[in-house]
């Protein structure tokens, strides 16, 4: 883990280190060649924050008590980040560039809108069904509990009807036994 971590602050060294470059030249270019420049720039700004979203997230799949180091040198590289950006901002002086950044911001946040939205019904769709499957294993529940009480009041009877058959057993048991006891009184005494 550490190896990728190390692999991605070498690219963000590199990129951070032509940025500043560019940057620094930015203010001496034509206008036609500057705006090919900013929006170089721009592009490679967004390369060094997506290296920074892969170095972060390299620092948080590291052991908790290995963690500590390379926290602190995440927070350089956003100091570092911010600072770049600061720069840019600084160097650039034409507004019709400033306007086009903020209509792409916005642009931007109006996607992140329409996509929270998507998620947003998405997330209503699920819990939809999910509640669908909560009333139907409910009325599964209602079934299984009718069945249930089916099953005991047969069981119920079952038993009745075996206890009943047992004492009838018994009786007719006793019945036998005093029969042949009385065939056998009977029969000693015409002796």
């Amino acid at each position: 883990m550490s190896s990728d971590f190390e692999g991605y602050e070498q690219d963000f060294a590199v990129l951070t280190a032509e940025i500043t470059g560019k940057i620094a030249r930015v203010p001496r270019l034509p206008p036609d060649e500057k705006k090919q420049m900013v929006a170089n720039v721009e592009k490679q700004l967004e390369e060094a924050k997506e290296l920074l979203e892969q170095m972060d997230l390299e620092v948080r799949e590291i052991p908790p008590q290995s963690r500590g180091m390379y926290s602190n040198r995440m927070r350089s590289y956003k100091q570092e980040m911010g600072k770049l950006e600061t720069d840019f901002r600084a160097h650039l002086l034409d507004n019709t560039e400033r306007l086009e950044r903020s209509s792409q911001r916005l642009e931007a946040g109006y996607q992140l809108a329409v996509e929270t939205e998507q998620i947003g019904q998405e997330m209503l769709e699920n819990l939809s069904h999910d509640r669908e499957k909560i009333q139907r294993a409910r009325e599964r529940l209602r079934e299984t509990d009718a069945n249930l009480g089916k099953s005991s009041r047969i069981l119920t009877g079952m038993l009745r009807r075996i206890i009943q058959n047992r004492i009838l057993v018994v009786i007719l048991g006793i019945i036998v036994v005093i029969t042949i006891l009385m065939a056998i009184v009977f029969s000693f005494r015409r002796h």
